[in-house]
Formats: C-alpha cells, sequence, structure tokens
C-alpha cells in the first residue's frame, strides 16, 4: 500500500504525517510506502523548525524536504490522504482520475456508522440533484433543503493549520494527526486480516 499525505506547502502538516505513520507501520509491522507533498510547495524545502521537533521527540529523525504534488506522484499513490477539505478539492481538481483514491485523513478513518450513513445519502443526493440539473428537470426542493442540512451537520474534517504559530499548535496539529493515524493502521490491519491473505490459497 501506498500512501500519500497532501498539505499546503509540505513543510508542517504532511511532513509530520508522513514520519508518523512510517513510524506507525513499522511498529505494527504494516507494509506500507509513505510520502508527502503539498498543493502549493516548493521543492526541497526543509520541514518548519517546530515540526522537525515534534517528530525527534516521538523518536522520529527522517530527513523530509517538501515536494510539489505532480503527477507522477499522484500516480504512485494507491491512497491519497488531504490534511483539509480544501486540499482534497484542489488534488481532484488538478488531477479527476484520482478523485476515487482521495480523501482527507479523518474522512477515511471515520468510523461512526451514523456519520457514514449520512454521508451515504449525502452523496446520493448529490448525485441524483446533479442528474436533474444535467436533464434539466427542476431541482426536488425537499432534496435540496436535505442536502443542505446534511452539510451543515457532518463533521469538519480538516487537520488544524499550525503554520506561523507557536509550538503549542503544533502539538495540537500532531496530536490530532497521530489520533486519525492509529485510527488508519487499524483499519489496515484488518484489511490485511481479512484479504483472505492466510496462506490456505
Amino acid at each position: 500500500m501506498r500512501i500519500l499525505f497532501v498539505c499546503t506547502g509540505n513543510t508542517c502538516r504532511s511532513p509530520m504525517a508522513e514520519g508518523m505513520m512510517r513510524q506507525i507501520a513499522k511498529e505494527r509491522g504494516l507494509d506500507v510506502e509513505v510520502r508527502s507533498a503539498g498543493v502549493a510547495a516548493s521543492d526541497g524545502s526543509s520541514m518548519s523548525r517546530h515540526a522537525e521537533s515534534v517528530l525527534k521527540e516521538q523518536g522520529i529523525m527522517d530527513r523530509i524536504v517538501s515536494t510539489s504534488l505532480h503527477g507522477e506522484l499522484v500516480e504512485w499513490a494507491d491512497l491519497i490522504l488531504a490534511l483539509t477539505e480544501g486540499h482534497k478539492r484542489q488534488i481532484v481538481y488538478t488531477f479527476p482520475a484520482a478523485v476515487d483514491k482521495t480523501y482527507t485523513l479523518k474522512e477515511y478513518v471515520e468510523d461512526n456508522a451514523d456519520v457514514l450513513a449520512e454521508k451515504e445519502e449525502l452523496q446520493r443526493l448529490a448525485a441524483e440533484l446533479e442528474l436533474d440539473r444535467a436533464l434539466g428537470k427542476k431541482p426536488d426542493d425537499a432534496a435540496r433543503r436535505r442536502l443542505n442540512e446534511l452539510l451543515h451537520r457532518l463533521p469538519v474534517y480538516d487537520i488544524s493549520d499550525p503554520f506561523g504559530g507557536s509550538r503549542e499548535d503544533y502539538n495540537r496539529a500532531a496530536a490530532e494527526i497521530r489520533a486519525a493515524l492509529e485510527k488508519l493502521a487499524d483499519r489496515l490491519a484488518s484489511d490485511r486480516d481479512h484479504s483472505g491473505d492466510t496462506g490456505w490459497g
């Protein structure tokens, strides 16, 4: 499994996610390759000082330099995890073929059954309304109202941006990322265990 984490400049959130996920995967024996990139990154910049010290404190000494998001990286990845909804939209807008493997990190690890059911309903309603629009039919007012209600009710899946902030801001973002990555590792381990790869053919 090849995972690509994406944020804005690839100097704060996505390199922290990359470093932590590599560590977690190694600890749990998961066969995962990890990289990171930024939708507005310049190549070769160092991680922010606070991001680097957060990782060092967790025993992660990886030297991660910024990489701008490009087509080869998108193709390389089996799963693209954006750190915010805005990043996800930008990835899908620039690389539409990646839509089926692009999520926000928190969205991908969501495990609340009620939230998942509402997300499914939202996608279905959006598709129906889009089809009505394409066919020139008048949109269903009740469906539009329900769509708006769901949009307001569903959680925001953004990881807070510590850029330019204090070490405390970086600690907070890192804690958010690590909590999501632990859930991601649980999901990957579960997928591996249920993939039928048990040596029974």
